[in-house]
């Protein structure tokens, strides 16, 4: 099935599935969680950029995995929503706007370890040719929307935050493949880019205009919050419900050696696998921030003010339960691993 790329489509989808019925959480965060993965144990993880695959072999961390795990590249929540919805997947690194996606279309992909930075999610970029100096002075611009992506919240907290509605803005639906391009050529005005695509379009375009908003006005918006979420048909086999907990683990402890050995982690990622300049790959570890591993149970009430926002924006067709998308077993699992 093709996710619907247009908004009217989208809510038609959504209120055409019949909605499964969630309990509060997949898990009583006391009952144990399976810890011996058994010989022949497979897991897929969905990756984006091939970020995932590259910090966990780099690391070192993924040959320490007792499960044979492979990566299949996506962009975007929506593809992988499709992938999961297929059966292709077990575990998938996201933002904060997919697993509400999961959970509209009533697909049990739960919540299993989170991240934190202490800087935005994303980058406001602005189009060869336009200059935009406050968030106030997204009214009326051509905005990239991408709805079942992180991209989604943070576009609509940009516009909460301005006093602006997607009334005052034109929202272009648009995959999260082709934000870099719809920036490039004028198609929006604005889009909200992650790294290194944003580097890269400082890089080949600053020459022609192309900037983003002032860092001023990305400290008014949400930090960077991402997720790894797990399908609820791996999370109920024990063999893969303990692969999963392994792969927590060892995607916490890669990504800190991803700051404490920054320089490795710039040339096999930066570099080597996205062809930007070592300066370039520096610049974008700085401007991450410091990073966190906050317990799941802290992060439902902040998952419920996203979840709002989506729903008030018209996006989800019913209020959900940020509870429901949390599987409490793993509650502080990154976090013990990392301290």
């Amino acid at each position: 099935m093709v996710f619907p790329p247009t908004r009217r489509k989208f809510l038609s989808f959504l209120l055409s599935v019949t909605l499964i019925p969630l309990s509060a959480s997949f898990g009583d965060a006391e009952s144990p969680l399976p810890a011996e993965v058994s010989p022949g144990t497979k897991l897929v993880v969905a990756d984006q950029n091939q970020v995932v695959q590259t910090l966990l072999k780099a690391s070192g961390e993924h040959d320490k995995l007792a499960a044979d795990v492979s990566y299949a590249n996506f962009l975007g929540g929506p593809a992988i929503l499709e992938a999961f919805r297929a059966g292709a997947l077990d575990l998938a690194q996201v933002g904060n706007a997919p697993p509400i996606q999961a959970h509209a279309a009533g697909e049990r992909v739960l919540i299993v370890g989170a991240r934190r930075t202490s800087e935005a999610d994303y980058t406001l970029a602005v189009r060869p040719g336009l200059k935009i100096e406050r968030l106030e002075d997204l009214r009326g611009k051509r905005i990239a929307y991408g709805e079942g992506t992180g991209r989604q919240p943070f576009v609509l907290n940009a516009l909460k935050l301005a006093g602006l509605t997607r009334k005052d803005v034109t929202l272009v639906p648009l995959r999260a493949a082709d934000f870099p391009d719809a920036i490039r050529t004028g198609q929006v005005d604005v889009a909200a880019l992650n790294e290194p695509h944003f580097s890269r379009y400082i890089r080949d375009f600053a020459a022609e205009g192309g900037s983003a908003l002032p860092q001023s006005e990305h400290d008014r918006l949400p930090r960077n919050l991402s997720y790894l979420y797990a399908h609820e048909n791996a999370l109920n086999d024990p063999d893969k419900a303990a692969a999963i907990r392994e792969f927590v683990v060892a995607w916490s402890r890669a990504l800190l050696w991803s700051r404490t050995d920054s320089e490795a982690w710039i040339d096999a990622y930066y570099v080597k696998g996205q062809n930007l300049k070592v300066e370039d790959g520096r610049t974008i570890v700085a401007s991450e921030g410091t990073l966190s591993f906050p317990a799941l149970s802290s992060l439902i009430a902040e998952q419920q003010l996203s979840i709002d926002l989506i729903h008030e924006a018209g996006d989800i067709p019913k209020r959900l339960d940020a509870r429901e998308e949390f599987d409490l077993r793993f509650d502080t699992v990154a976090a013990a691993a990392t301290n």
